[in-house]
């Protein structure tokens, strides 16, 4: 039994003629009782009564009627499931990033995915830049953002938003009344650094920017990942630290931030994925997250500079 057999049996049975049945097929009406007759002959049983007056059911064929809608229901269902899959609209995906992603990137992201792709079941994990890379490796996680550079010949790497680092000082610092500083002035200061990881990260850009500035920066407190704790100890008192401009969405009393005037340091937040991943949905989140970030002015500059080295490579 095939399944057009079950849909010329159906067509009939609904208009309870052959030829308007015929007419509904858009086909002659003897091919049409021919493929009806095969169907009787592989059941082994009769769908209609035929007079002269038209067609009527069997109970055979009431019953046949009673199944054939139920399954072209549930292949209809199939399909849309099987259709909403291979687009990206069903599904799972799992996501790692470093907490300063929450900031400003990775919010109106979620948003406009989860508008757009309800059906898919997001799994959100906070967790430091090494374990993003790992857990990539392992494949427990399928996307990740954190911050770049990053070398991995198994990853592709793309940044998704650049933006200036700015000085984090007590608001009783005499500095604190500035519009700008220049780093020179807090060569002296102790600096609270973020952790040191395998990948230079967040920690070589604000090392790098205080060696442009002629210095090497004093660490009264290092390896602290959270900027959360970062900014805290600011607060507090202990030491000035260099943050992404995105640090000011977390309120935070007795902390000011300023520009830093003259080397304008920036760092860049990145999207990482596995090379050899197909997945539609996975697919689906990486097209959202660009169209996203293309809004932001920063991160557009960011990818048109990306789309010029690619360019020359």
């Amino acid at each position: 039994m095939e399944l057009r057999h079950l849909r010329y049996f159906v067509a009939v049975a609904e208009e309870m003629s052959f030829n308007r049945a015929a007419r509904r097929l858009r086909m002659a009406q003897p091919p049409l009782s021919t493929q009806i007759k095969q169907l009787e002959r592989e059941l082994g049983v009769r769908l209609f009564d035929r007079t002269s007056r038209g067609v009527r059911l069997t109970e055979a064929g009431e019953l046949l009627l009673e199944e054939a809608r139920r399954l072209f229901v549930q292949l209809d269902q199939t399909t849309r499931l099987i259709q909403r899959v291979g687009h990206g609209e069903v599904g799972r995906l799992a996501l790692g990033f470093v907490p300063s992603a929450t900031n400003e990137v990775l919010p109106p992201i979620l948003r406009e995915f989860t508008s757009r792709f309800p059906g898919v079941e997001l799994f959100l994990r906070e967790m430091r830049p090494d374990m993003v890379v790992q857990r990539l490796h392992e494949q427990q996680i399928d996307a990740g953002f954190l911050f770049l550079p990053l070398e991995d010949a198994a990853l592709h790497v793309e940044c998704i938003s650049r933006e200036p680092l700015v000085l984090a000082l007590p608001e009783s610092h005499p500095l604190a009344s500035r519009r700008q500083v220049r780093l020179q002035e807090v060569s002296e200061e102790p600096f609270i650094l973020p952790a040191r990881y395998p990948m230079p990260g967040l920690y070589g850009q604000v090392t790098e920017a205080c060696r442009a500035a002629g210095f090497e920066p004093k660490a009264v407190q290092k390896d602290v990942w959270l900027m959360q704790t970062i900014v805290g100890l600011v607060a507090g008192g202990i030491g000035v630290a260099l943050v992404p401009a995105s640090v000011r969405n977390l309120s935070r009393r007795g902390v000011v931030y300023r520009p830093v005037r003259g080397l304008s340091p920036s760092v860049e937040l990145g999207m990482v994925w596995r090379r050899e991943a197909r997945g539609a949905v996975l697919a689906a989140f990486l097209q959202v997250a660009r169209e996203v970030s293309a809004r932001n002015p920063r991160a557009r500059a960011a990818t048109e500079r990306d789309n010029r080295k690619a360019a020359r490579a």
